[in-house]
């Protein structure tokens, strides 16, 4: 480690390539021989010396200052890379190195598509099925209210529980015998209070 460009930045490759190993590339250029100068975890194959191509600098149109990116590249075995490139300057401000991080697509693809097959739509449920189960019902109601709501069932206020009783009693879950114990546990409240709330919406109609 001849080079004082490597001293000083190979810390800094070193660790960003072992924080997103085995998925991402390093890589440092040498802007004066437009060669690799250091490269961890190597995706492309390339090795110290190899060619950098990089082209002419002052052609750049930078996102951020001195930094370039994301952009996407690919690799020889078609996998799709994001990448973003930093100019490193000298004391004097002069162009000295090029630092180049890659990242392989894949793993974020693949599991982007497991997720969007979960989420894809469902068939219709059969109905016959589950018009006994008034828990069903009654989750349903209670779930559809609280993201209405967009407020977690532990957070409703005594009006949110007394607006979403009045929806489980107009679906007739309230006159189930013994409804009244689930209904309390999935508002997480107690039975005293769910029936002191009873009380109240039955006073109310």
């Amino acid at each position: 480690m001849n080079d004082d460009r490597l001293r000083l930045w190979s810390p800094v490759c070193r660790a960003v390539a072992a924080l997103l190993a085995p998925y991402a590339e390093v890589v440092l250029h040498d802007v004066r021989t437009d060669s690799v100068l250091g490269v961890w975890n190597p995706l492309s194959r390339r090795s110290v010396g190899d060619p950098s191509l990089l082209g002419e600098l002052d052609r750049l149109d930078p996102t951020g200052e001195d930094v370039y990116g994301p952009y996407e590249k690919s690799l020889a075995d078609g996998r799709r890379l994001s990448s973003v490139s930093a100019l490193l300057r000298d004391a004097d401000g002069e162009p000295s190195a090029v630092l180049c991080v890659n990242l392989d697509r894949t793993p974020m693809e693949q599991a982007a598509a497991v997720l969007s097959a979960f989420a894809a739509p469902t068939q219709p449920r059969p109905e016959p099925l589950f018009e006994q189960d008034w828990t069903e019902r009654m989750r349903q109601i209670i779930g559809s209210f609280v993201r209405e709501r967009g407020t977690p069932v532990d957070r409703l206020t005594r009006e949110d529980r007394l607006a979403v009783l009045a929806e489980l009693d107009r679906a007739g879950i309230l006159a189930v015998r013994r409804a009244a114990p689930a209904v309390a546990a999935a508002l997480k409240t107690s039975r005293s209070t769910l029936y002191a709330l009873l009380a109240e919406l039955r006073n109310d109609t």
